[in-house]
């Protein structure tokens, strides 16, 4: 490998309207054909859940700028009542969604979001369906939900992501680093973003450029422990 070659932005992306750019592969490919189906959905909800930075969020910001949604966090339908929640809007997102919690508050905002003719996209660690559920009628509703999995990034997003994070800070870097970056990083979207801003760190403060050695350097200041 030449150290010397350039890495060229060569992979798919899309404009996350206002986002930046939500990268494609083969780990959310179906997520994002979801969106892309709305408002043309077959129910009024659907469920996106995978790890912890694989993206979930990201999507949801993506939805959330077409349907003009309301983002919720799931600590939040149990303050106030879902018209108060809402206000003008008609769609909705509850982020970080799992188990059981606020399982009433769940399905007063389902049944509202309904009525309204609105449509609901939740986001979590695991399917809908494998929640332990004591209310019987939101079980019902979320097992009827499609829940489409992202799975943790693979190698051809995170060398995306690597590639984009770095040319949004005017940070130039060669092929080199990310094949150095790629087996050795978490697999995850936080630690690219993390990564990306180490680097930028830490060649800054020592007048450098984005190389292996750096790279390394920033690899064993955060992997230390």
């Amino acid at each position: 490998m030449s150290s010397g070659r350039q890495f060229i932005l060569d992979f798919p992306h899309r404009p996350a309207l206002g986002e930046g750019d939500y990268l494609l592969s083969e780990s959310n490919i179906e997520a994002i054909s979801w969106i892309d189906k709305w408002p043309d959905w077959p129910t009024p909800a659907i469920a996106v859940y995978g790890p912890p930075g694989c993206g979930k969020t990201h999507l949801g910001h993506v939805w959330r700028a077409r349907s003009k949604a309301i983002l919720l966090n799931v600590a939040d339908i149990s303050t106030a009542s879902p018209p108060e929640l809402l206000g003008d809007a008609v769609n909705c997102i509850v982020d970080n969604a799992y188990e059981c919690l606020h399982a009433e508050a769940m399905l007063h905002l389902f049944n509202h979001i309904g009525e309204l003719g609105g449509k609901l996209l939740i986001l979590g660690r695991i399917a809908p369906a494998r929640w332990a559920l004591s209310l019987a009628d939101l079980s019902s509703r979320l097992k009827a939900a499609p829940a489409i999995e992202i799975k943790k990034p693979d190698d051809q997003l995170l060398r995306a992501l690597l590639g984009k994070l770095f040319q949004d800070r005017q940070l130039k870097v060669s092929e080199d680093v990310l094949d150095y970056l790629l087996p050795r990083m978490e697999r995850s979207f936080d630690a690219a973003r993390t990564i990306v801003e180490t680097s930028d760190q830490i060649g800054l403060s020592q007048g450098k450029g984005i190389t292996v050695p750096l790279a390394r350097d920033v690899l064993e200041q955060l992997y230390a422990n």
